[in-house]
């Protein structure tokens, strides 16, 4: 009996021990909580007393920075994931504006030369133009500026890098054969005929594409400085075909993308028409000084300005008629550089012969290789002109780089009219 409570009570003061243990385990972890209690107690006893010195609008600002700091990793998140969602699908959105532009700007195109073509329905016909000694087709290359071709059976060819004197020499000539009265002072009557109506279908054609790509209410000047586009190449590639074809690239990129549309459309359409003024400098710097003679506004002026890269691009309408004017001139086929030098060296060459004086007019033929220069008989004799004939040979030879000898024809003809006939 004595033994079994014995053992009970050594049982008993196990169990005890082993709760004092647990008691003691429980009791420092409630000691931690409360350390860590009155951490936090203390905090915000301090925020409180912060937030009891701020104003109302402080307060709420406070609080906002607490809300912002929490929603930050979430929105960082969030930003991630578009981010990468755009680097996935924005080339191919690019590509898809810039295939859906080039559908949109598609034309006919036409291949330009040099040469123009009239076909002669009568072989007799060749010798009417010739004329007696062959005074009619020098009145007509002198009174065109172009070189006239007649070897082959059936049609007269007309060679000239300048394709306004092509136009109005093929326009004359067409002329000339319906007519039985072909003579030196008929051709001239008939050539200046055909440059006034030249003028008026430039006039027409610069209307015509200005609706086209609906710009309206321009000055009636720009019109046939537009028209003159059609008469002019760029790298072999027409000029006029060229920008209305940019134009409606970019006016297409434009819509897309949300950019200003009449910024591009007018910036594209005159992004070139300095290639056909004249002056000095760059046809960048004629086409800006063009534009702000009439007052176009200064985003369209930049746009002409900046679409080579000349200047910082300014605006997003800029970069579209930039990248517009590379898309039309990158495509295969579309410029080549050999016919763009061709006609420079043959401009440069006229130039050089009219800066002398006593020269009225000169024109460079068979790619650079003669040149005709119209002397003024009242300014230079006959052996003055011999003098100029040699200087203008040095100079050309010197300063151009023209395959062969230079030949310079100096025409001075002397002509005494009574009673004067009228030429208009």
């Amino acid at each position: 009996m004595a033994d079994s409570t014995q053992q009970d009570l050594i049982g008993l003061e196990k169990k005890l021990l082993e709760r004092q243990d647990k008691l003691d385990v429980l009791r420092e972890k409630l000691d931690h909580e409360k350390e860590d209690l009155d951490k936090k107690r203390q905090e915000y006893l301090r925020k409180i007393e912060k937030l009891a010195s701020m104003t109302a609008e402080e307060a709420n600002s406070e609080v906002l920075k607490e809300t912002e700091k929490d929603a930050s990793a979430q929105m960082a998140k969030i930003i991630k994931e578009k981010e990468e969602e755009a680097r996935i699908t924005a080339d191919k959105k690019a590509q898809e504006i810039v295939l859906d532009s080039i559908k949109h700007g598609a034309l006919n195109m036409i291949p330009e030369y040099t040469v123009s073509v009239v076909k002669v329905a009568e072989e007799d016909l060749k010798g009417r133009i010739i004329g007696k000694e062959g005074r009619n087709i020098r009145a007509f290359e002198q009174a065109t500026g172009v070189d006239v071709d007649l070897d082959e059976e059936g049609i007269i060819r007309l060679s000239s890098f300048d394709q306004v004197r092509r136009e109005v020499a093929r326009r004359a000539l067409e002329v000339l054969l319906k007519d039985t009265r072909i003579q030196p002072f008929r051709i001239e009557e008939v050539v200046e005929q055909t440059r006034k109506e030249l003028e008026k279908i430039m006039f027409q054609e610069g209307e015509r594409v200005a609706q086209e790509v609906q710009v309206f209410n321009l000055p009636s000047d720009l019109y046939p400085i537009l028209g003159r586009m059609k008469f002019r190449t760029s790298y072999g590639q027409n000029l006029l075909v060229h920008s209305l074809e940019i134009t409606k690239i970019a006016v297409h990129m434009a819509q897309e993308i949300g950019a200003n549309v009449d910024i591009v459309r007018l910036g594209a359409l005159f992004h070139d028409i300095g290639k056909v003024l004249e002056g000095e400098g760059s046809h960048v710097t004629l086409g800006v000084e063009l534009l702000k003679k009439y007052n176009f506004p200064e985003p369209v002026i930049n746009a002409v300005a900046e679409h080579h890269e000349d200047k910082p691009f300014s605006s997003v309408e800029s970069i579209i008629v930039h990248v517009a004017d590379a898309i039309s001139a990158a495509r295969p086929g579309a410029r080549y550089e050999d016919l763009q030098k061709y006609g420079q060296r043959l401009s440069e060459m006229e130039k050089i012969a009219k800066n002398y004086e006593g020269v009225e007019d000169a024109y460079a033929f068979e790619a650079g290789r003669e040149l005709r220069v119209i002397i003024n008989p009242g300014r230079l004799s006959d052996d003055e002109t011999v003098i100029l004939s040699r200087k203008i040979q040095e100079e050309v030879s010197r300063s151009q780089a023209v395959p062969g000898v230079v030949k310079v024809t100096a025409i001075r003809e002397f002509r005494s009219i009574y009673p004067e006939t009228p030429t208009s």
